[in-house]
């Protein structure tokens, strides 16, 4: 299993019904029932991944997230997991308002594209830069909307979400230094966070 998926998985609390949007293989899902005890559910559209769920015992439904969760219902989930998802959809304002109406808790992941080596890349080369995290090139990578730290941050506090855990992770997904720690939007390759709704917002 991939180190990042290893700390998302530390990140949700054992037991836990939880819900995994874009869920690829089913690898995370797979850490959490078998060795957290929890109740997994998976959302995918690729019928390779979704298939390969199925191989694996995993429960899984396919569906696009863009178009909303309609079969599940609010508050169905004890947490709803994002894990490098959020950046590959077209709507991700609405895929957040979703995840966070069908759970209390969101775990969201994604590579950071304000990182400083990134910006020298694209500065120097003129080319679109690649990652270990995120290595397609541009014309065959999912991430239509690439954002930085600062760009999740002001995102989710538009959508009414205070984080109340982040981790900051290094190009092989693990934990990040403490420079990254110092200066996340800079030097973190990725982050992950666990969000709620704040107290009395309501979406908009």
């Amino acid at each position: 299993m991939r180190l990042d998926l290893g700390i998302i998985a530390d990140m949700v609390p054992h037991g836990s019904r939880v819900l995994d949007l874009g869920c690829g293989d089913g690898a995370l899902l797979d850490e959490l029932m078998r060795r957290r005890g929890c109740q997994g559910q998976g959302v995918e559209v690729s019928s390779e991944a979704f298939h390969a769920c199925v191989a694996k015992g995993i429960p899984v439904v396919a569906a696009d997230i863009d178009e909303g969760l309609p079969d599940f219902t609010d508050g169905s989930f004890d947490v709803v997991v994002l894990s490098q998802t959020l950046q590959a959809t077209r709507r991700p304002a609405l895929v957040l308002r979703e995840m966070m109406r069908v759970a209390d808790t969101g775990v969201v992941s994604f590579v950071n594209y304000g990182h400083v080596g990134l910006r020298l890349r694209l500065l120097f080369r003129g080319r679109v830069p690649v990652s270990r995290l995120a290595p397609e090139r541009w014309f065959e990578t999912p991430n239509i909307h690439p954002c930085s730290i600062l760009d999740f941050e002001s995102l989710a506090r538009a959508e009414g979400l205070v984080a109340s855990e982040r981790v900051v992770l290094g190009a092989d997904g693990g934990p990040a230094g403490r420079l990254a720690i110092r200066s996340p939007n800079a030097f973190a390759a990725a982050a992950a966070y666990v969000v709620h709704r704040a107290s009395g917002r309501m979406p908009n």
